[in-house]
Order: C-alpha cells, then structure tokens, then sequence
C-alpha cells in the first residue's frame, strides 16, 4: 500500500481586498415561489438587490418530499434567518404560485421572527386562457 501525499493550498482573495458587509434597511421584501415540485424563497431589498434565497432542494429535501408543506416551513424559516443575520427585522411578503407551501412558507417566515407588515398575492391568472382545441369531425 503506497502512500498518499496530501498538499494543503489555502486560498487568497483576489486582489488582497477584505469584503465589506453592506448594511441593509430594517424592512425587506420577501418573495415566495410556490410551484408543483418546489418551494423557492427570496428576500430582497427596494432596490431589487437579493439578500438571502433558500429553497426546499438547498436545504437537503429530495424528490417528493421537496412539495410538501413541511419542507416549504424549513425553506421560509432559512430565507428568514438569513436576512435576519444581515439586519432585516421587518418584510412585506409577495406570494406567487399554486402550491402546497404558499402558506406553510409564510408560516416558516413569521417563525423566525420576521414580522410581516404586508401579504400580497401575485399569482398570475388567466383572463381568457388559451383557444380550445378543434372539435373533432364526425
């Protein structure tokens, strides 16, 4: 059995420079994406800059289990915590989507200690829909 030598490389930052943290207003906007399969929750600031995402697939759910409402309560309550790490003490929630955890997302946020300030529903709806297929010829 031969061995195996290991190298240790430790990484620079590009350039030498320090990160800066960017200090973010106490109220953020939290979008949630409710679909089918998935659960995607986005905190973002007026400006439109992204803050924290998360999502049922990030924090480790697979297959099925990503669509259910427990999964979309982890992926609000993470999206949530990470804003709150930056400084977010208040967000106004815009759901999107027919999922099982538009709801249950909502619940995750509030859990980790957002206070909700407003909900909004932006799920889009069709006025007319599509044109109905041809009637068969007899």
């Amino acid at each position: 059995m031969a061995k195996v030598n290991k190298k240790v490389v430790t990484a620079k930052k590009a350039g030498g420079k320090k990160k800066t943290k960017k200090s973010i207003p106490p109220k953020v906007l939290m979008y949630v994406k409710a679909t089918y399969n998935n659960t995607i929750v986005s905190a973002a600031t007026y400006d439109g800059s992204i803050i924290a995402t998360s999502s049922c697939g990030a924090i480790g759910f697979k297959g099925s289990r990503k669509s259910t409402a427990y999964a979309s309560t982890k992926t609000g309550e993470d999206a949530a915590m990470k804003a709150i790490d930056q400084g977010a003490k208040e967000a106004e929630v815009v759901v999107k989507g027919v999922g099982i955890g538009r709801q249950a997302a909502i619940k995750g946020i509030r859990q980790a200690g957002l206070k909700i300030t407003l909900l909004t529903d932006k799920t889009p709806v069709p006025h007319g829909g599509c044109k109905s297929r041809r009637k068969p010829k007899k």
